[in-house]
Order: C-alpha cells, then structure tokens, then sequence
C-alpha cells in the first residue's frame, strides 16, 4: 500500500472541479484510496466522496487536495495549519502562485506522491489574537485596513518589546514569505524566498515620512498597537475580513514555522513562477529591447 489512503478534497467555490474530482476520484477506486469532502462543497456538485466537516477533514486525510487558485490553497492549508499533511494545489483557470500542476497532472502527481516521489516546502504562518479571543492563523498576511470614511490605519510596531516605527498608512500589513508576493509586494515589499523564516511589516499608502517595510525574525516578538488617533480598521486575514480593532486595540503577531507543507514535484521554482506571476523583466539599459522577454522560464505545468 502506498503512502496516501485518505484524501481530501477542498474546492473553489465557483470554478468547474468536476473533471479533477472524477479523475480524482477515478485514481482512487483503482488504489482503495478514500476520499473526503466538506458537506456544502460535494453536494453541490454530486460527487462519491464522503462528506465530512472540516476537523474530520484535517484529522483523517494523509493528502489534502486543494481545486482552485492561490485562495483555495491557502483555505486548504489553514484547514491542515499545524499538521503534517502536505498539500497539493490543482489549479483550475488563471494563474496562481501555489498550486504546483494542473487538471490534467494529476494521475501523474497523485501517484508520484503514492510512491513518495515529491519533495515538500515548508511555510510560515502567522498567528493572533483579535477581541473577543478569536484567534485567526494567515499563511499569506493578516493586514490591519482603513474603513473608508473612518481614518486613516494608525498603528505603532513594537519589536521586542521596544516601540520602532508608528504608520499612518491605508493598511499595515503583516506578511509572511508566502506573502510577500501579494499585497505587501504591490504595498512595495520586497520578495522573500518561501524558505526564509521571517516576517514583514509593510505598509501600504504610507501618510508619513518613513515607508520602508520591515523585515524581522520568526523568533521576535512583533505586536501591533492601534493608535489613538487612528480609525476603526478591518482586520483581514488572507484577504477576507475576519474581525475588526479600535483605538487602543493591541494585537500580538506570533509566527509559526513549519505551519504548512506544500507538495513539490520539481516542475517549476519559486523564481519560475515569481517571474511569470509579477511579470519580473529587466532594464533596457542592460538588456536589448528584444531580450526583455527572452528569459521567460518556459514550464510543463500551468502556475
């Protein structure tokens, strides 16, 4: 028996999963393998897989199958945040960062994973605590947002325990690796290789002098307090909205290394697909103007 006997299924919520969850479910009956779904997603489409809810999902599948783009893959990984389940992304239409194949690799990718032919890339996460004790886990950011109409996101860093910077800014985001390709990148962050154990700070639209974004270790302590002068602000979390804080609010940021473990078949790297995904060129003045194009990787597999 190989290594997968249970896997789950986590879908997007409007693009087409059927021919991946039939050629899924295909593979399975051939190899014995149990498959399981969340109750509202394989209703909807009909499927044979046994509908769980999403604690049975993460405690009982020894492969978590994510059927979408970047935001399923990362509900998939909050699902299995924590655990030792790796994740394969499948990605179904546009271009995504996380998902390593498409539709049609995953016979391929599926076995190859069965006979432990895969590598794994380990991910950051980032963890709070929002009022009311609703804790919220990020594998991309959590990111403090101006309410429009109510102010400007004014927030203090404190790093150690020592007070650094203060932002007037639309947001303030907090990122992971993951997420330095997203919203802290088009706020001006840089790219931070996925297997560097860090965090950023970065705020997008600063209203101030100082608009650098901060780069801190996974292991000190970084908290976010919400200014007097600042407006009520939305808290998202890997772009949903997910709470929100006020004047005086302070949120404690814990990073988590190792939250979540993505599967890696060798078909692409992170510089690959950074390079497709953030359209990365070169200058006219070190490059000719038709070789600006010219090193565009070239993939097997859809990003």
């Amino acid at each position: 028996m190989g290594l997968v006997h249970t896997v789950g299924l986590v879908l997007h919520p409007q693009r087409d999963s059927v021919p991946a969850i039939d050629t899924i479910m295909e593979w399975a009956r051939r190899r014995d393998v149990t498959v399981l779904g969340l109750p509202d997603e394989v209703d909807r489409i009909f499927c044979d897989a046994v509908a769980v809810d999403p604690q049975e999902l993460a405690e009982r599948s020894s492969l978590l199958v994510s059927l979408g783009g970047d935001g399923t893959m990362l509900r998939t990984m909050r699902l299995g945040a924590g655990r030792p389940t790796p994740v394969l992304g499948v990605n179904l239409g546009r271009l995504g960062f996380l998902p390593e194949i498409d539709v049609d690799g995953l016979p391929a990718a599926l076995s190859a994973i069965d006979n432990q032919h895969y590598s794994i890339e380990s991910r950051l996460a980032v963890r709070t605590t929002l009022p009311g004790d609703h804790e919220v886990t990020a594998f991309n950011d959590i990111a403090l947002c101006r309410i429009p109409g109510d102010g400007l996101a004014g927030v203090a860093i404190t790093v150690e325990d020592h007070a650094f910077v203060r932002y007037a800014a639309d947001a303030v985001i907090v990122a992971t690796p993951t997420g330095s390709t997203a919203y802290a990148f088009s706020s001006g962050g840089p790219i931070v290789s996925p297997t560097v154990r860090a965090v950023l700070v970065t705020a997008a639209a600063a209203h101030s002098s100082f608009n650098r974004a901060l780069v801190l270790s996974a292991d000190e302590q970084l908290a976010l307090q919400v200014l007097p002068s600042s407006g009520r602000l939305a808290v998202e979390v890997d772009g949903r909205v997910d709470g929100y804080v006020a004047p005086g609010d302070r949120l404690a940021i814990t990073a988590l290394p190792d939250a979540g473990r993505v599967v890696r078949l060798g078909l692409t790297t992170f510089y690959e697909r950074a390079r497709r995904k953030l359209q990365v060129r070169g200058s006219a003045e070190v490059d000719g103007p038709g070789d600006l194009g010219a090193a565009e990787p070239r993939s097997h597999t859809a990003l």
